[in-house]
């Protein structure tokens, strides 16, 4: 009998295993697909063929994330990750304003390179410096952040509308995957506050070097030989009796341990184990669009840019400017479009800012639509993230949509795998602390 069984091989029943794991427990890691990540995965862009394999969309983090560079380190991929210290602003036309941290301390550090950013007016730049104090003075104060919109508390501050689309709205819309106007403002202090003003290093965006999957794959758990996965191992129930769990059934077959973590969505506890009163409609989701396009030249130069004014949020360059990714967060108005309704968008949007893009041919392109890619990060939704306790004694849950202390990122995914494994232990008589703090 295993130590602790865990349901679901994305990041968070990953992070999960890697804890147990590292702390002498044999773990078994159940998941229905043939291959790990979740959501943060990587396949080939033909089938059949594996010269070209591309994430389901780009995937970054900050260097605020410091319980995923934690995981990354405890697999010995945390090399695999390329930290860029400028953020390119791109508008219609090509110019490039950038903000990076200059020789001021926190939370000082941007003010050189703010000042000089074309795409702001002096007015959008003292809007949005108020709008800054003013997050250092609620952050840790104000009791309303989770029952009002971040565009609420804009508009409350007076922000320009400028500042608001081309400021506020780019960072905060691409970081939580959500509207302004749909996204709680405490998750939009959150980011401002960890990423941008409390340490003058934690915006820094790491980018992974290689595909998504190679961070998990096999060979980054050669050190941890307590940890087996059964993948193409779909879990249909957990079974409980009174107060406990005492088995699981996955591809029709039983299986126990001491421990349980399940690291579903939330949509599928309701299926799996009707005894929580998890329901499906618990919250709603936000979708992410991410495109990626093959060129025969070279159209930018640009390791990433955020394009304002545009229905087209990042492109990354991925292959000497050849090969771009694009995201396109919160993309609920593309949901319904076909992929070849998507890509003369993208294309024609990038136009505007890489006027390469109409010369160079498009040899290839690839439309990946993740419809349920986060939970939706609305007013009053804090309240209704459940811990990882649950009323039976050996169930514990795992998921970046639980009481992770983040949004639904790959740090707030983690994390919760860290606070399932603490619970674990806790619950084994040998409790152990996972989660790192934030960055002070």
């Amino acid at each position: 009998m295993s130590d602790c069984i865990v349901i679901g091989g994305g990041l968070s029943g990953l992070a999960t295993a890697v804890a147990l794991g590292s702390a002498g427990l044999n773990v078994q890691l159940f998941e229905s697909r043939g291959f790990l990540g979740g959501r943060a995965t990587s396949y080939p862009a033909d089938v059949g063929d594996q010269t070209e394999i591309i994430d389901n969309c780009q995937h970054i983090l900050l260097r605020c994330c410091v319980n995923l560079m934690d995981f990354y380190s405890r697999l010995r991929v945390a090399d695999q990750i390329h930290f860029h210290r400028e953020f390119y602003f791109l508008e219609p036309g090509g110019r490039i304003s950038y903000l990076r941290a200059g020789h001021l301390p926190a939370p000082y550090h941007f003010t050189e390179s703010f000042l000089t950013m074309k795409c702001l007016s002096l007015s959008d730049k003292l809007s949005i410096a108020y709008g800054l104090q003013c997050i250092r003075r609620e952050y840790e104060h104000r009791k309303d952040l989770d029952r009002i919109t971040m565009l609420d508390w804009l508009k409350e501050k007076r922000q320009t509308q400028r500042s608001i689309k081309r400021f506020w709205g780019q960072v905060l819309v691409s970081a939580i995957n959500e509207d302004l106007g749909r996204m709680a403002a405490r998750h939009g202090f959150q980011v401002f506050w960890l990423g941008f003003l409390r340490h003058k290093n934690s915006y820094e965006m790491g980018v992974p070097v290689v595909p998504l999957a190679e961070l998990y794959d096999s060979n980054t758990w050669q050190d941890l030989g307590n940890v087996e996965f059964r993948l193409r191992a779909p879990v249909e129930r957990i079974w409980v009796e009174r107060n406990a769990v005492y088995g699981i059934t996955a591809s029709k077959r039983e299986h126990t341990a001491r421990f349980y973590v399940c690291a579903l969505p939330f949509e599928r506890l309701e299926s799996v184990i009707p005894e929580l009163g998890i329901k499906a409609d618990l919250f709603q989701h936000s979708p992410i669009t991410g495109v990626h396009l093959w060129f025969d030249r070279t159209v930018t130069e640009l390791p990433h840019a955020v394009l304002l004014d545009s229905a087209v949020h990042w492109f990354f360059n991925r292959d000497q400017g050849k090969y771009l990714q694009t995201v396109i967060s919160a993309s609920r108005s593309l949901v319904p479009m076909s992929k070849t309704e998507v890509v003369p968008l993208v294309l024609e949007e990038l136009t505007k800012y890489l006027p390469e893009v109409r010369r160079a041919k498009l040899e290839k392109s690839h439309v990946v639509k993740e419809v349920r890619a986060t939970f939706s990060a609305a007013p009053g939704t804090e309240q209704a993230r459940p811990e990882a306790r649950t009323p039976f004694k050996n169930l514990f849950l795992a998921g970046d949509w639980t009481q992770s202390g983040w949004p639904a990122t790959m740090e707030g995914a983690v994390r919760s795998g860290y606070l399932a494994a603490e619970a674990v232990t806790r619950a084994a008589g040998k409790s152990m602390d996972f989660v790192l703090p934030d960055l002070g």
